[in-house]
């Protein structure tokens, strides 16, 4: 009769074993899952994917105007979806070129909407790359404005004002980076 009994306690002690495992990995799941709740796509950590639009802006020392902005905006996580996107990239040089304190008024809390209307008045939804860009082509922007595109002397400009100086590949689109900021139309 003990003969029986060992192979019957070893078989449970062994399923314990088993579904405690289980639980514990559930538990660390569904907290994995909670945090990525919290913090919006941009927090979902991939470091082996081609960045996105919003990484790779951050990962330029010529863009930390534009990302305080989209941070201020908080477009952070909009911008870090799937898309796709075009963003046309103002330069820190080319907030420069805006008359003082502009930049500043614009961070403040209560200039947020114009803020975000004016940078979803850089980005398209859909890829623009520069080679299927035309004179006189005229693109739907984010905020429901448009803007044109010219070709003057082999470079390609953006309403008249601002020129595409490069362009990136990015995983979710994009990226024109330009020597002036658009500012939208008067509504």
């Amino acid at each position: 009769m003990k003969k029986i009994y060992w192979p019957i306690f070893i078989f449970c002690v062994l399923n314990i074993v088993a579904c405690n495992n289980d639980a514990s990995q559930n538990s660390n799941a569904s907290n994995t899952s909670t945090d990525a709740k919290l913090t919006g796509q941009s927090g979902v950590q991939d470091n082996q994917s081609a960045k996105n639009v919003v990484q790779v802006a951050m990962g330029s020392k010529d863009h930390t105007t534009l990302v305080a902005a989209v941070k201020a905006a908080d477009l952070v996580d909009a911008l870090s979806n799937a898309g796709p996107f075009t963003v046309f990239a103002p330069t820190n040089a080319a907030f420069d070129k805006l008359p003082a304190g502009t930049v500043d008024n614009l961070l403040k809390p209560e200039k947020k909407n114009d803020l975000i209307d004016i940078l979803q008045y850089h980005v398209s939804v859909g890829v623009f790359k520069t080679d299927a860009l035309q004179d006189g082509q005229t693109i739907g922007q984010v905020n429901g404005g448009n803007i044109t595109i010219t070709k003057k002397d082999g470079k390609i400009m953006v309403n008249g004002t601002a020129t595409i100086i490069a362009s990136i590949p990015a995983s979710n689109g994009i990226i024109h980076v330009i020597d002036a900021v658009l500012l939208p139309p008067k509504k």
